[in-house]
This record gives C-alpha cells, sequence and structure tokens, in this order.
C-alpha cells in the first residue's frame, strides 16, 4: 500500500510563512543567540559513556498524503494528525522477549477526519480531544468495548452550541474580531494551535493564532475562561507544570506566565520572559515542574529555571545548541529532552550533573521538517534503559525510534 501513496506536503508554501519564519535565511547564518550562554559541553564528564548509546529507526509508518502536524500516545495505541484534517490510529503489537511491532491497521486506521489540519491531539481516558486550522476543538469518544478494534464517534465541537447559545443573547458576553465582525468570548477566530490538560485532568487549555489563551471544563466542555489579547502576534504554544501555572509561547519572541491564584476565578500575567529574537514555535516543562525549555526559529533552546524569589521568576541557564534551522518541536521523555527541527534531525539532549547538557544522539532519516514529537521510556532493566520517540514530519511520515542507554 505504502508503495502507491503519494504526499502532498505543501511546505514549500509553509517555508515561506511567517509562522516558520523560514524566510529569515540570513538568521541561519548569525550566531544563534550569542547573548545567551551555551549548556553544551563538547568535552562532558561522561563523553566517554556516550559512544555506548545505541539509537535506531524501529519502524517507518506510511499512510498519511500530507504533513503530519500532530501525535499523541496512550498505552498501546498511537494517534496522528495531519494538514490533510485526518486522525490516524496506530497499534503497538507487544510480545514478551521480541521487539514492539507497529501495525498500521491497513485500511482501518483512519478514525476520524475533521474541517481542517489537526493542530494538536490529547487523549483523556475515553476522549480525544483534536485542536483544527478551522478554528474547532473537537472531541471523540472512545469505544474501548473491543480494545483491539476501537471505534470513534464524534462526541462534541467546541464551543458546543449550548455554550453559544448561553452567551450570545447578552451583548456583554460579545468581543469585536475584526473591524465590522463580533462574535461570542467562547469561540477561537483563528487556527487552534495547541492543546493541554491540567494536571488533574478537569481542565483542558487552547491557545490560538487569534492570540488568546482558552480555559474548557472536560466534564462538560463549558469555555470556563478566555484571555483575550494574551500576546501580541499568534500563540503557537502552552504548557502546564504540575503547580498549575500555564506557560505560552507567541510568533511574538516572548512566554508568558498565567497562574490563577487560590480563591480567584480567572487567570492572571505573573511574568513575562524574553530572550528569543524570533518566533516561540514549542515549550516543553522538566516532570518536577522546575525547568522550561523553549524552542524557536532562532535555532535554540533556552532553558529557564525557577528562581528564589517569590516564586513567579524564571531565570535563563542557557541555551541548546546544534540544530542548524529553527526548532518547530519539543518533547520531555523522563530525564531526556528531545528537539525536532526544520533541520530534518531530532536530538536527544541529557542534563549532567551541574547545569551542562550532553547531545546524546541525533536521529537523522526524515526527509522534511520534524513538526511534532512524544515519547516514553520503554523498559528498564538492570543493565540498561531504553526509550521509544515517536516524530512526525512534513515528509509525511511518522518515525518510531529506540534509544538505548546502558547504566554507568
Amino acid at each position: 500500500m505504502s508503495g502507491q501513496q503519494f504526499c502532498y506536503s505543501n511546505y514549500d508554501s509553509q517555508s515561506q510563512s511567517s509562522r516558520f519564519q523560514s524566510d529569515s535565511t540570513s538568521l541561519w547564518s548569525q550566531p544563534s543567540l550569542p547573548s545567551v550562554p551555551s549548556l553544551t559541553s563538547q568535552f562532558h564528564p561522561q563523553q566517554y559513556h556516550l559512544s555506548n548509546i545505541r539509537h535506531h529507526c524501529l519502524a517507518t509508518l506510511k499512510g498519511h498524503t500530507s504533513y503530519v502536524s500532530s501525535l499523541t500516545f496512550a498505552g498501546k495505541f498511537l494517534f496522528t494528525g495531519s494538514s490533510d484534517k485526518e486522525i490516524r490510529l496506530w497499534k503497538r503489537n507487544t510480545t514478551v522477549d521480541s521487539e514492539p511491532d507497529y501495525d498500521n491497521l491497513t485500511n482501518n486506521n483512519i478514525i476520524a477526519v475533521g474541517k481542517g489540519a489537526v493542530k494538536s491531539l490529547v487523549v483523556l481516558a475515553d476522549k480525544l480531544f483534536s485542536a483544527h486550522q478551522d478554528h474547532k476543538i473537537r472531541v471523540w469518544k472512545i469505544s474501548n468495548e473491543d480494545p483491539d478494534n476501537q471505534k470513534y464517534t464524534r462526541l462534541a465541537t467546541l464551543p458546543t452550541l449550548s455554550d453559544r447559545a448561553t452567551k450570545l443573547l447578552l451583548p456583554k458576553n460579545h468581543v469585536q474580531v475584526r473591524r465590522h465582525k463580533t462574535c461570542t468570548w467562547v469561540h477561537h477566530v483563528d487556527t487552534v494551535s495547541a492543546l493541554a490538560l491540567s494536571r488533574d485532568e478537569t481542565l483542558l487549555y487552547s491557545v490560538s493564532w487569534d492570540r488568546t489563551l482558552k480555559i474548557w471544563r472536560t466534564s462538560d466542555f463549558k469555555c470556563l475562561e478566555s484571555v483575550s489579547n494574551a500576546h501580541d502576534d499568534a500563540i503557537n504554544a502552552v504548557a502546564l507544570s504540575d503547580d498549575g501555572d500555564v506557560y505560552t509561547g507567541s510568533t511574538d519572541k516572548k512566554i508568558k506566565v498565567w497562574r490563577r491564584s487560590s480563591g480567584e476565578k480567572t487567570h492572571s500575567l505573573v511574568a513575562t520572559l524574553e530572550k528569543h529574537n524570533s518566533g516561540i514555535n514549542s515549550l516543553a516543562i522538566s516532570p518536577d515542574g522546575s525547568t522550561l525549555y523553549s524552542g524557536a526559529s532562532d535555532r535554540s533552546i533556552v532553558v529557564w529555571e525557577k528562581d528564589g524569589g517569590d516564586g513567579n521568576g524564571m531565570t535563563v541557564v542557557g541555551a541548546l545548541r546544534g540544530h542548524t534551522k529553527p526548532i518547530l518541536c519539543l518533547a520531555v521523555v523522563s530525564d531526556l529532552v528531545c528537539s525536532g527541527s526544520a533541520d530534518k534531525t531530532i536530538r536527544i539532549w541529557r542534563r549532567g550533573v551541574d547545569t551542562s547538557y550532553s547531545c546524546w544522539a541525533i536521529l537523522e532519516g526524515h526527509q522534511g521538517p520534524v513538526k511534532c514529537l512524544a515519547g516514553a521510556v520503554d523498559r528498564c532493566n538492570p543493565s540498561d534503559t531504553s526509550y521509544v520517540i515517536y516524530s512526525g514530519s512534513l515528509d509525511c511520515d511518522v518515525k518510531v525510534w529506540q534509544i538505548v542507554v546502558p547504566f554507568l
């Protein structure tokens, strides 16, 4: 089947879009954020150990006919979304003492078709949330009656009809979106670019190119809050820490930190982080919530750490360098930081005993920019730890990588 597939990627037009800011060719020939010290040590104390790290591509999943723009996984299932509105399901079969096997479920793996490019995917129990370029968020019900043959039905489109109807009647619920157009504040009016769940999974956060941050209740899909003009330009990324802080990254080169204080009903801006000199494309947070990673079109991953003051500030520790084109996606997998770039590579970073980082691996194989990443610890035994990394690209392929790290 894969031999008959044709991938229609619109990367040629996207590469000239301000969303990627890839038209800044002169930027690539300049030093990446020269004012920020590099955290990548060329001669790391554990450098001898890096040669023992093994990595290889387990599988290339073909089927999408347009570029892969989002992915997430839950259990043995991997969900991928593409620019041609499709959401596909891939099943991983695992047996004892054998390599994982990825089955594309032949003709059965298109589980949903929306009405706009799929920009972000989030799984919550038996629900799949998808963010789309047509300004909507869709909720899909996962039927688990037969785990090997799951069925998916559309449960809701956000904002819901009841949410829209109750807000429509009162003039105070209307906001101006263009010179002669208004709509209720529960609507996104441009591409919904990213989604994130709160730690207790009761809230869904969405950000959009319309410069707003919205908060939805996952139990009934009601829009509880909308932060208008949260940034001066399109918002591309959102990340949540376990303490409830919300981080948003924008084309305006800024990261903003939002917090809902105890007893308050709305989020307030508590900090604005500025260090990048181009648009921010991705954010990721360490498992303990103390470190924030931001990837931008300036080719740098800036590492921020919480300071010891009032808890509102983040201090720049340094930058991870090595990519030759914009950073498009980030993922934190246990103690690893993974970065995907328009240079078609994925880099795997790990922090040392101090603030220095080592680039443990460079994964090469995609024929287009790497747009989305996810991963997990695959197994851990007395001799080594294995990680599995999923990557989606503008070459229309999804690749599955394994990284095996021997214990010292």
